[in-house]
């Protein structure tokens, strides 16, 4: 077993990835449900394929056959995350995901000794969600170790969003946002906080998002309180107040399926190669004992780029056996300065 398979390759992001494995001499094997677009992108790529579906748990099973590893691309992953695991458990097969849904991060966290007895990493937020900021909470986390509160603030430039983000956004529409308090992940109103955060070059508004570290933080650097905060424009800050108010309308199937339509019709498969090649963004991480404060500033690359990079140099790791067995985080598994490797990536002290 030497390869790596990619489940939902021909998504925006599967795309992304597949083409940058294959840049720098991996050769993964393809997987998803569409058969047509699986082999349009095998072909254009010269690469083997497998076509089936989650739901068939013996294709499933085959499927795995031959690959060391899968890294999970199909969303949302709320609802295609455990078949995968499950399956990679039976065969004791690597699993790593690029989702950022905490509900997800908790259901691999329960599986942990699980996956320590089948000598397997399962390693979730393999892309933009988690990896920068896990690293950069774990970087300031080690130095300051009496820290008892981690707050996160994200803010894309020239960034874009891929339909399939959009439409898992959608689907969680009418989910309360959370935050850990005390070691316990806390449900709290959509938009619960709104602040002015300074990323140095620009203050921005943010609101409070359920964002992946809220659960994989914890992990990484043990401080029980986090919340996680993201850089939006005023009108979708309105909305997600608004949408407190909508009640059952926002979990109407008829209406999610309606704006699903929109979003389809509204936005292009994802961000434009400019985007993808210009854009950037900034996370501040702040952590705090009650007394003193302590500040940390990342730059990357644009969101899916940096998807891209980092989830194929973990699976070019775990190929080349640096893993370790049971639930991890990308800073627990592969040290905080994981991130440092990658081109664009600057990290700064901040000093208050």
């Amino acid at each position: 077993m030497t390869g790596f398979l990619i489940y939902g390759s021909y998504g925006y992001t599967g795309r992304l990835i597949a083409k940058h494995a294959v840049s720098i001499g991996l050769r993964p094997v393809l997987a998803g449900r569409n058969g047509n677009r699986l082999k349009q992108q095998a072909n254009a790529l010269g690469l083997d394929h497998r076509c089936f579906s989650l739901e068939d748990t013996s294709a499933l099973d085959d499927a795995l056959t031959g690959v060391k590893a899968v890294l999970h691309c199909a969303g949302p992953f709320t609802n295609t995350c455990l078949p995968m695991v499950q399956a990679c458990l039976r065969a004791r097969r690597h699993y790593v995901d690029i989702s950022g849904d905490l509900d997800g991060f908790e259901q691999l966290v329960a599986l942990d000794d699980q996956a320590k007895q089948a000598r397997i990493m399962l390693l979730p937020g393999a892309g933009m969600d988690v990896v920068p900021t896990d690293c950069l909470s774990a970087h300031l986390g080690m130095r300051f170790k009496n820290a008892t509160h981690l707050k996160i603030f994200i803010s894309n430039v020239h960034g874009g969003i891929s339909r399939g983000t959009a439409r898992s956004a959608v689907s969680r529409m009418d989910r309360p946002g959370f935050i850990r308090e005390a070691g316990i992940i806390t449900a709290v109103p959509s938009a619960w906080r709104v602040l002015d955060a300074d990323f140095g070059k620009h203050k921005r508004r943010v609101v409070s998002i359920g964002w992946g570290d809220v659960s994989t933080a914890f992990y990484s650097t043990g401080i029980p309180n986090i919340e996680t905060y993201m850089a939006l424009p005023p009108t979708v800050i309105r909305f997600m107040r608004i949408s407190r108010m909508l009640g059952p309308l926002v979990t109407n199937h008829f209406v999610k399926n309606l704006i699903n339509g929109l979003v389809g019709w509204v936005l292009p498969p994802g961000p434009s190669e400019w985007q993808n090649n210009e854009g950037y963004t900034l996370i501040i991480a702040e952590i705090s004992d009650g007394n003193e404060i302590h500040r940390a500033r990342l730059r990357t690359p644009a969101p899916y780029r940096l998807t891209a990079l980092t989830s194929v140099e973990i699976m070019k790791r775990i190929l080349s056996s640096d893993f370790k067995p049971g639930f991890q985080t990308p800073s627990l598994a592969y040290e905080p300065d994981f991130i440092m490797q990658f081109p664009g990536v600057t990290r700064d002290d901040l000093i208050e």
